[in-house]
């Protein structure tokens, strides 16, 4: 297979996944009519219609969609082939294609990453950010071999190791009735307006139970998709929220804020690392599993 034929069906699958020909065209450095009569002899290769224009954009066709299955399968072998053979070639590079949570990339990942090139400074990372849903389809998928998670995924497939807890924190508003005290109960607030990410996040998961073992169901202000989008909504005085965060946090942020120590319930989520059970890692993600699980092994407040 050349070099072209990869490009045409990486171009396919781009267009299966929502590119518009334009974008991927642009992406594999030709011209919208160049890929255009390229993905038509695909489909004369193939001997059946793969895409279908619906409104202004394409879409796979029921044979599109199964054709795109093996197409998937075929560049996640060519792309693993390679990066195999690079990492024989010089096994202290290659590349980590590693996904993780929103919250976990102003602190965690940077860290876990600088480390690890320390040690290994020509491995490359591909870096994915995503919801708790989106992690564990980026396992499934192959489009990542590592995942840093809040929780045990809980997928067959998938292995999964603790790296720490990370205590969890009341947010309140400056000037919130509690905002004085150092420490609440959770259920204090069983009244208030919750601001929460929207549902398959981790975080909305963990805060609905916490606030079940407090004894109420949160009532549900606003929701977001980011915890800084949370902090400003608190910060407006719409809500409280749980957020993973320290009581310096307020110090050093720019929002106003308090973070108040809760004590009638565990506040706090585990962090961890995952990776597809059945699958042979590359040395260079293998290596940084082991590194991620031997550096956070001493870490007893979820940061170092």
């Amino acid at each position: 297979m050349s070099a072209m034929d990869l490009q045409v069906l990486r171009s396919f699958q781009a267009v299966a996944e929502g590119l518009t020909v334009t974008e991927a065209a642009a992406e594999a450095r030709l011209t919208q009519p160049a890929l255009s009569r390229a993905l038509h002899r695909l489909e004369e290769e193939v001997g059946a219609e793969l895409l279908q224009r619906v409104g202004r954009v394409l879409r796979p066709t029921p044979a599109g969609r199964v054709f795109k299955e093996y197409v998937d399968a075929v560049l996640d072998s060519y792309d693993r082939g390679r990066r195999a053979v690079a990492e024989v070639v010089d096994p202290a590079a290659g590349v980590v294609p590693l996904a993780f949570l929103h919250t976990l990339g102003t602190w965690l990942v940077p860290r876990l990453v600088t480390g690890f090139r320390e040690a290994f400074p020509q491995v490359r990372f591909e870096l994915h950010q995503h919801g708790e849903n989106g992690l564990v389809q980026h396992l499934l998928d192959a489009t990542a071999d590592i995942a840093i998670t809040s929780g045990d995924p809980g997928h067959p497939l998938i292995t999964w190791r603790r790296l720490l807890v990370e205590p969890l924190w009341l947010a309140v508003p400056t000037g919130h009735r509690l905002a004085g005290r150092p420490r609440v109960r959770l259920a204090e607030v069983a009244e208030e307006p919750f601001i929460l990410l929207k549902p398959g996040y981790g975080l909305r998961s963990v805060t609905e139970s916490l606030c079940r073992q407090a004894g109420f169901t949160p009532v549900v202000g606003f929701e977001g998709e980011e915890v800084h989008t949370l902090r400003g909504l608190v910060a407006a005085g719409l809500g409280v929220s749980l957020i993973p965060s320290s009581p310096d946090a307020a110090a050093t942020g720019d929002v106003p804020i308090r973070y108040l120590e809760i004590t009638d319930v565990h506040g706090a989520r585990d962090i961890g690392i995952a990776w597809l059970s059945g699958r042979t890692l590359p040395s260079a993600s293998r290596r940084f599993i082991d590194h991620a699980l031997r550096v956070t092994a001493t870490a007893a407040d979820g940061r170092w």
